[in-house]
């Protein structure tokens, strides 16, 4: 099945069970809280969670979390930086925005700009719509990558929480220069497919990721929505 047939039928699916919460419900306030938390899975099918603010701190060896994997990395920040991060993220996932909102300029000025630490963002897609943003991301070069999620986080309301958001999405990264021609030729690349799930299915079976967003901080796993205070906690002593 494409990645378009996909995001096409659980999209639906959830559309429908979101219009029965509301139909079953006597509180329209109760019946809009219940459809927006289901639609904010975004054609989500059992695949992972959404972390909220929460924390993990299992280690994983930082070699092992740096071996190749089916994706090249696409860093950001000094290569010799003393500290590496690794984020695990979903394009569909809210926790994940607010955090791309809210924390990372915080931890960027401070910490990556200055060349005490790396970032390396990668795929952890909980649905075919945030498989098929990170794909789009990865289409438009490794140069334009990092901005390209950027906008897709600071839009996500606009197309992954919408009735057709295929469309969506394709309005969404035509802002960034990419066609129809080019969305359509993306989403039909089976070898880039594969790699984004390898990605996924790797950080699953490997480092124990079920949640996003999950850090590893020079192999420390942190889960969910952290404020820069918690990234403070565990960055400065490393920086001694």
């Amino acid at each position: 099945m494409s990645v378009e047939s996909a995001i096409s039928l659980n999209c639906r699916e959830i559309h429908f069970r979101e219009q029965a919460v509301k139909s079953a419900s006597p509180s329209p306030r109760s019946a809009s809280r219940r459809g927006f938390a289901a639609f904010a899975a975004v054609c989500l099918i059992g695949l992972g969670l959404e972390g909220g603010p929460a924390r993990a701190d299992a280690m994983v060896p930082v070699g092992q979390l740096m071996a190749p994997g089916a994706l090249p990395d696409i860093p950001q920040g000094a290569q010799n930086a003393p500290v590496t991060i690794i984020e695990y993220a979903s394009m569909t996932c809210t926790h994940c925005a607010a955090f791309q909102k809210e924390t990372w300029p915080k931890l960027k000025e401070k910490y990556v700009d200055s060349g005490k630490v790396r970032y390396i963002l990668r795929e952890f897609p909980l649905d075919p719509l945030a498989t098929a943003a990170f794909m789009l991301a990865r289409c438009d070069g490794p140069e334009k990558r990092n901005a390209l999620v950027d906008l897709l986080y600071a839009q996500q309301k606009d197309w992954a929480f919408v009735e057709k958001p295929l469309d969506a999405l394709a309005a969404t990264v035509k802002q960034a220069g990419i066609t129809q021609a080019e969305f359509e030729a993306c989403l039909k690349n089976q070898d880039l497919l594969t790699k984004v799930n390898q990605t996924r299915q790797r950080a699953s079976d490997e480092f124990k990721v079920n949640a996003t967003p999950t850090f590893f901080v020079n192999g420390r796993q942190m889960q969910g929505e952290l404020p820069i205070e918690d990234f403070d906690k565990v960055i400065e002593p490393l920086l001694k």
